[in-house]
């Protein structure tokens, strides 16, 4: 897996019409972590990329016809499997974290990537979604402005709206896996 043009190489893109660009004086120097399951606490499925892409149809799910409307997308999606999706380049700025602050500076989506985790809070994730989400975190600190102490959950920038990626989320286990490669 490479990038270019802020596109991951090998992975399935599947692009999305929610995003525009970054402010011209802006590049991405946080990295925010979520979580998402269409339906609620289900997994597999054609709905998260349904709901990126602004097609998922309100009379599928009854838990859809409150969110079908929503324009949202995060940068990429790690299902459980490991497999990868990207919907926007990190170059762009996708809506994925809506009213946020992050250190005192409002509107994170501007300075921000964002990358969902197939999973609800409570259920454990996957090794495999450990370590797909490291391999990508690598590759940004690599070509951002991001160190790993600007990586953290929705739930930091929206407390009083999100609890993601919740306490199922292994904060100690992630950071080990990404000491493994040095920059």
């Amino acid at each position: 897996m490479k990038l270019q043009q802020g596109w991951l190489t090998d992975i399935r893109q599947v692009p999305s019409p929610h995003f525009n660009q970054r402010p011209s004086d802006e590049s991405p120097s946080l990295l925010v972590i979520h979580n998402i399951s269409l339906p609620p606490g289900e997994f597999g499925g054609p709905w998260i990329d349904r709901l990126f892409t602004g097609t998922l149809p309100p009379d599928a799910h009854p838990y859809f016809a409150d969110i079908a409307h929503l324009q949202v997308a995060a940068h990429c999606l790690i299902r459980r499997d490991g497999e990868i999706v990207q919907y926007v380049s990190f170059d762009d700025r996708a809506w994925h974290a809506g009213v946020s602050c992050y250190q005192g500076r409002e509107n994170c989506n501007d300075f921000s990537i964002g990358i969902e985790l197939e999973g609800t809070d409570e259920l454990p994730y996957t090794d495999a979604q450990y370590q797909a989400l490291a391999a990508v975190t690598q590759l940004l600190l690599q070509h951002y402005p991001i160190t790993p102490s600007r990586i953290t959950g929705h739930s930091d920038i929206a407390p009083t709206r999100k609890s993601d990626p919740g306490p199922a989320f292994d904060w100690p286990h992630y950071q080990q896996l990404l000491a493994q490669t040095s920059f």
